[in-house]
């Protein structure tokens, strides 16, 4: 039975008052002991028989399960489930297949599960049955199986992956195609990651064959970051407002460093896009705002912990944190 939104945003606020905010700040110049204490005290992780720091991977897991059931209990309309839950599906078909063809330890690369139990995505891969999976994913695993029968094909993790990342951006954007929120951070997620495609490929017709092209961006325009003219490059999206990313993913490139800077704008686009609105928030957006934050706060948590447990100084740590 669907919940009203006036009830689920009534949960929501008794919820949030256990979100640890700025706590997670303060945390970084305690040793990992004195922090891991400090957290396991808070309401953080209920339910996890975690004893010692070196297990603090059970408390971020009881407040993953603990949110998903939340997801799963509370989410306002379909749109939501899927924007939230679906990329684990494609994320764990894709694993399935990469563990069948190349070795490599599937328990390791597994996410929780999504809308589908691993079993499932595992038993129907194995049937070489995909329909079960639905329309999107379906069609992913067909064209990886096809893409691994091929005799003499080099098969790399990056074409997999491609497959897998078009196909669950084309069932984000059917899936949110009423929800004008997730319908336009499906799109602008979608155009920086064709911006990245681009600016990490060498020949124009290898990063053509792997654009997710499920925002505005047409190929045409992405054709011309590949111009030997930085001036021109850098003015190649023009009024597309993806001017300021555009400098960022230059300015990396041209002192030879990662595009990690553009990825994290693109990966924080839905927290830093309600953030912003947060004391306007309408309709299902507070629920979508509290399940990112809550998301950033698990993230968080494990790279306080990782850096603490390696020594790493306060102002380190702090780097690296998320915004929330």
């Amino acid at each position: 039975m669907q919940k009203s939104l006036d009830y689920i945003n009534g949960v929501i606020a008794a919820k949030e008052v256990n979100l640890l905010g700025d706590k997670i700040s303060k945390l970084c110049d305690m040793t990992a002991e004195d922090a891991f204490r400090a957290v396991s005290e808070s309401r953080f992780g209920t339910g996890a028989e975690a004893v010692s720091v070196y297990e603090y991977e059970k408390l971020l897991f009881a407040d993953e399960r603990d949110l998903d059931t939340f997801i799963r209990e509370y989410a306002p309309t379909n749109a939501e489930k899927a924007y939230l839950l679906s990329p684990r599906d494609f994320h764990n078909a894709k694993a399935v297949f990469k563990a069948r063809y190349v070795e490599c330890d599937l328990e390791k690369m597994l996410a929780p599960e999504g809308l589908l139990s691993v079993e499932e995505i595992m038993r129907y891969i194995e049937e070489g049955n995909f329909k079960p999976l639905g329309k999107e994913l379906s069609f992913a695993c067909e064209k990886a199986a096809t893409l691994f029968s091929e005799k003499n094909a080099v098969v790399s993790g990056a074409d997999v992956g491609a497959i897998f990342e078009k196909a669950l951006f084309t069932r984000l954007k059917s899936a949110c195609a009423r929800n004008l929120t997730l319908k336009m951070l499906t799109a602008k997620k979608a155009d920086m990651t064709d911006i990245l495609t681009a600016l990490r490929s060498k020949p124009p017709e290898y990063a053509a064959n792997n654009y997710v092209l499920c925002g505005k961006l047409k190929p045409a325009q992405l054709e011309k970051l590949f111009v030997e003219d930085s001036e021109k490059a850098a003015h190649a999206l023009d009024g597309t407002g993806y001017e300021k990313f555009l400098e960022i993913c230059l300015e990396d490139k041209k002192n030879g460093l990662p595009l990690t800077r553009a990825e994290l704008i693109r990966d924080n686009l839905e927290i830093d896009f309600l953030a912003e609105r947060k004391y306007e928030l309408k309709r299902t957006q507070p629920f979508l705002y509290y399940v990112l934050r809550r998301r950033a706060e698990n993230a968080n948590l494990k790279i306080l912990f990782v850096c603490l447990l390696s020594g790493m100084n306060e102002s380190d740590i702090k780097k690296r944190l998320r915004a929330i």
